[in-house]
């Protein structure tokens, strides 16, 4: 299954870094920011996650939540929140479900054979939940386009 624009993003649940189950749903009223990357502590994901981070005071100011989406663990998780002083929410795919439903799971991640990471992709999501900008990257060094997701965003204000 493929999520795609003009498409309502499918809810779903996952722990976030305290261990609580989060929904989809919870954010709906905001424009979200979906971010599945590959893996916490990796270079290029410490580097887009705290590309985020830097342009939360813009996010805010256009009604917009990153939620940032990865098969790590929760507590892997909290450690790289931590370390890296994310202020938004990560959550936990560690079943694969999420990245299976919106089509971004890496299946022999970087050629080994059985590891699986979600694909560096991104999913901005309306008020209403509405896919309203997709990019997925086939190559986990490539960052997403920030300045691209700004204007995204802007256009839903």
């Amino acid at each position: 299954m493929s999520v795609n624009v003009g498409e309502k993003a499918p809810d779903f649940e996952a722990l976030d870094t305290k261990l609580k189950t989060r929904k989809l749903s919870e954010y709906k009223g905001s424009n979200v920011v979906l971010a599945f990357f590959p893996g916490a502590f990796t270079g290029v994901c410490t580097k887009e996650l705290c590309s985020f981070r830097d342009s939360m005071a813009n996010f805010n100011k256009l009604n917009g939540k990153v939620v940032g989406i990865s098969v790590d663990a929760p507590f892997s998780q909290a450690e790289f929140a931590k370390v890296n002083k994310l202020e938004f929410d990560l959550l936990s795919d560690g079943d694969r479900k999420i990245s299976t439903m919106y089509d971004v799971l890496h299946h022999d991640f970087v050629g080994a054979k059985g590891l699986t990471a979600s694909k560096r992709s991104v999913f901005i999501l309306d008020k209403n939940g509405t896919v309203k900008y997709k990019w997925v990257s086939e190559d986990p060094g490539k960052e997403p386009d920030y300045k691209k997701i700004e204007e995204e965003l802007k256009k839903l204000n």
